[in-house]
């Protein structure tokens, strides 16, 4: 599991910040691609990665703010001609069916392959046998939310050697005792799931943030998250600033973090009014609050390995 950033700056392009965008690699876990805003230019980073188009099976819109949106219509109608053909499951708040049911209609645009649309609210708006994903509404000039992903708990790994040794072969039983059911052998014994399974991996906890105030549903989505991707439009002593214009700074993202008890905090939607040599100073800001603390730069990638035991 990796986090991606195709794009961390706000507001608008500039040289060295693409506007938001963020890639949920899933690769592993089911050969998939979650996408989290699709900013002006998103499929344009996409080229210089090996990211591909038709692995992405869901996008997640935190808000219909411009720099979030507009490169929506075209990632959607070039999907088509790069292979892809299984369904995307596009979620956002209301509004988002209607801008993308116009892009396509005014533009003609035929798409070969399925598009679900599901105006959000709050609450549980993804769940499968892998994952859950709840949206919550933050504190920002439209609707705009944040979500948090949550990876199931999975059994261990299955101690072969041992189930060997107790004269279990290799077989359909395996799989039921990795499934953690009891079986019981041809001569009466019973194998017990626990005695053959090593430590549980625990599942995984991301939280991504749209633009937002400090606020308690952020620290609500972000509680003992392994990373939370907080914006951090302003500078400390900007806090009048960021609250006029709905946003956070980088002290107030770092706050969320600690309060929650995040393992690592991770700063993006940056202002253009940073440049280069701004952004260790940023980044200083927030780790005198909470130390685990980076940076956001386009073309970065987090990843997040299992964790083994609870």
């Amino acid at each position: 599991m990796e986090v991606f950033f195709l794009g961390t700056g706000a507001g608008m392009p500039a040289k060295l910040r693409n506007v938001t965008s963020i890639a949920l690699k899933l690769l592993e876990e089911r050969g998939a691609i979650w996408l989290f805003d699709c900013g002006e230019a998103t499929q344009h980073q996409i080229l210089h990665t090996s990211i591909k188009p038709r692995r992405i099976e869901k996008i997640f819109i935190t808000h219909l703010h411009g720099d979030h949106i507009y490169g929506l219509p075209g990632l959607l109608s070039s999907r088509s001609f790069q292979g892809g053909e299984s369904e995307v499951v596009l979620y956002g708040p209301k509004g988002i069916k209607e801008f993308v049911d116009i892009s396509l209609s005014v533009s003609q645009t035929y798409l070969k392959y399925p598009l679900k649309i599901v105006e959000i609210k709050e609450g549980i708006i993804f769940e499968d046998e892998e994952f859950t994903v709840e949206a919550r509404l933050l504190e920002h000039g439209i609707p705009s939310y944040g979500f948090r992903v949550s990876e199931k708990d999975r059994p261990g790994t299955l101690l072969a050697d041992k189930l060997m040794e107790a004269g279990v072969k290799p077989g359909p039983l395996y799989k039921k005792i990795k499934n953690g059911e009891a079986v019981k052998l041809e001569n009466g014994n019973v194998i017990e799931p626990g005695a053959f399974l090593g430590p549980s991996q625990k599942g995984r906890i991301i939280t991504i943030l749209g633009d937002t105030r400090i606020c308690e549903a952020a620290a609500y989505l972000a509680q003992e998250a392994d990373l939370l991707v907080h914006e951090a439009t302003f500078s400390n002593g900007e806090e009048k600033l960021a609250y006029d214009y709905f946003h956070s700074t980088t002290v107030q993202a770092a706050q969320v973090a600690k309060e929650a008890g995040v393992k690592k905090l991770c700063l993006t939607h940056i202002s253009s009014r940073y440049d280069r040599t701004d952004w260790n100073h940023l980044e200083e800001e927030a780790r005198k609050i909470f130390q685990n603390t980076v940076i956001s730069e386009d073309f970065k990638e987090i990843s997040l390995p299992i964790c083994k035991g609870n």
